[in-house]
Parts: C-alpha cells; sequence; structure tokens
C-alpha cells in the first residue's frame, strides 16, 4: 500500500513538472524558439566535423552545382542541399560556416563588452573631465561609418578573422560605454550606493558588489543583440571580399561565390542566406525575451 502511495506520489511530482515546463514554454514562445535557434548553430559550430557529411574544402567537379538531392528527380545529386560551383557539399560548408559566424560575433562582442564596461563606469561613476573625454571619444567614434572604416583598415592591412574580430570590437565598444553610462549615472544617486559610502566603502568594492551586479542584465541583452548585429557584419565584409579568406567556408563567402549562378543554381545563395537569417533571427529573439525577462520595467 505505501509503495503504491510512493509511486502515484512520485507520478504526480513528473506531472506537475512536465505542466509548469509547458505552461513556460506556452508563456515564452519566441524566447524557447530563439534559444533553440541559438542551440542548433551552436551544436553545428562545435560538433561539425561529426555533424558534416562531407569535407567542405573537397571539390567534385563531376557534382557541379549539383541540384539539392530532395528535388533531383535524376539521381544523380548525392548532395542533401546541392553542389556549389566547384562540386563541394553546401551542407557540410553551411555546418562549418557556423563556426566563423559564432566566432567572430562572441568573441567580436567580448572584446566590446570588457572596453565598453570599463570605460562606462569610468565615465558614469567617477564623472568630471574622465566622463567628457570618454563621450567626446565616443562621438567621435560613432561619426565614423563602421562599413567605411572596416574598408579602409582591412584594405591597410589586409583581410582576416582576427583583424574582422579585432574591428568589431573596437568600434561597438561605444553602445556598452554609453549604456553603462547611463545606468550608473541613475544608480549611484540611489541611497544604497550613497550609504556605502558613508561607512568607507572604496570605490572597487562598490563597483563589484553593487554597480555590476545591477547592470549585468542590460549588459547581457545588449551583448546578445550585438552578436546578431555582428554576425550581419561579418557575413557583409566577406561578401565584399574584405573578410575571411576565401578558402575558409563562411557564409558571407558562399554568398559571394553565388553571384554569378543566381538564375542558375538557386541553392547556392538560398541556402547560406537562410542560415544567416535563422542564427541572426535567434539571438535576436532570445535578446528581445532576455530584456523582458529581466528589466523590471517591462513587466505588468
Amino acid at each position: 500500500m505505501t509503495q503504491a502511495i510512493d509511486t502515484v506520489a512520485v507520478t504526480t511530482k513528473k506531472k506537475s513538472k512536465i505542466i509548469k515546463v509547458l505552461n513556460f514554454i506556452k508563456k515564452n514562445p519566441t524566447g524557447i524558439i530563439g534559444l533553440l535557434l541559438v542551440l542548433a548553430s551552436v551544436l553545428c559550430a562545435i560538433f561539425a566535423p561529426y555533424i558534416a557529411p562531407y569535407d567542405p574544402g573537397a571539390a567534385s567537379l563531376g557534382h557541379r552545382l549539383d541540384m539539392p538531392r530532395w528535388i533531383d528527380d535524376t539521381g544523380k545529386s548525392q548532395y542533401l542541399l546541392g553542389g556549389d560551383q566547384v562540386g563541394r557539399d553546401l551542407l557540410s560548408r553551411i555546418i562549418y560556416g557556423a563556426r566563423i559566424s559564432l566566432l567572430v560575433g562572441i568573441c567580436g562582442v567580448a572584446i566590446s563588452l570588457v572596453l565598453g564596461t570599463f570605460l562606462g563606469i569610468i565615465s558614469g561613476y567617477f564623472g568630471k573631465w574622465m566622463d567628457d573625454l570618454i563621450m567626446r571619444l565616443a562621438e567621435v567614434q560613432m561619426g565614423l561609418p563602421f562599413i567605411l572604416l572596416a574598408i579602409v583598415i582591412m584594405s591597410v592591412f589586409g583581410t582576416g578573422i582576427e583583424k574582422i574580430i579585432i574591428i568589431l570590437g573596437l568600434t561597438y565598444w561605444v553602445s556598452f560605454a554609453r549604456l553603462i553610462r547611463g545606468e550608473i549615472l541613475a544608480l549611484k544617486e540611489q541611497e544604497y550606493i550613497q550609504a556605502a559610502k558613508a561607512i568607507g566603502g572604496t570605490h572597487f568594492k562598490i563597483i563589484l558588489k553593487h554597480i555590476l551586479p545591477n547592470v549585468a542584465s542590460s549588459i547581457l541583452v545588449l551583448a546578445t543583440m550585438c552578436i546578431a548585429e555582428f554576425i550581419l557584419l561579418e557575413a557583409s565584409l566577406t561578401f565584399l571580399g574584405l573578410g575571411v579568406e576565401p578558402t575558409v567556408p563562411s557564409w558571407g563567402g558562399m554568398l559571394a561565390d553565388s553571384r554569378n549562378y543566381m538564375t542558375s543554381a538557386w541553392w547556392i545563395s538560398v541556402f547560406p542566406g537562410i542560415a544567416i537569417m535563422l542564427t541572426v533571427l535567434g539571438f535576436n529573439l532570445l535578446g528581445d525575451w532576455l530584456r523582458d525577462r529581466l528589466d523590471p520595467n517591462m513587466k505588468v
């Protein structure tokens, strides 16, 4: 009898957890969709050697411009999403291309986040001449069009993924600095900050224990949005021939290679474009959901 009661109790708990999960999914559909899209891109990037059916760089002129296998009625094609202009498997190149996009997005945002957070704290917390200097520098940076600046730098120093990451990181620190500065200007007037100063708290401890935890949610949301933007910018620069080397599988490079085959082999441009769209959409949906969950002003 006791064993039967325990079994019923365990079953009830499992059902209750399942119901909670289903309710959470029902209340946050965009967040779940965004998270799934991001996870799909991350898994492709991490496990590309195990997921990709073929070597992304292996050319086979016998399968040049092969149609996707699922629409090929001749039985000639062996590639699920078709072959490109030199007979490489498009699916494998898209899977490996996720590595480049996520590497640029995550590393570029990491540089911007660290630099922008540091300068934003100095500008907002300490103020005075440091605030004026940093904000004037930010205004100058914002006045320079990114694409034009990137074209000039890449033309002088050459192409490469590390150069793209550095350019993105050193350009977009302004967004983080301005956001953090604005929040700190409001936070440092709060009573608990004044109390921490009154009892002898050092600037370092106040920033570490009271300032950073209160701006962390805003930083996280902005970082998520910036990853999506960096992926688009990397694809744009590579499409223009100023990004990743042509030998490296990248979504922007695949779009550039497909320019002469838009009408004869539409799949070469469509599927890399879909990969960019879904990844960017995933990060944007995830960022919107995080903003709604973490920003108290968005809660009803």
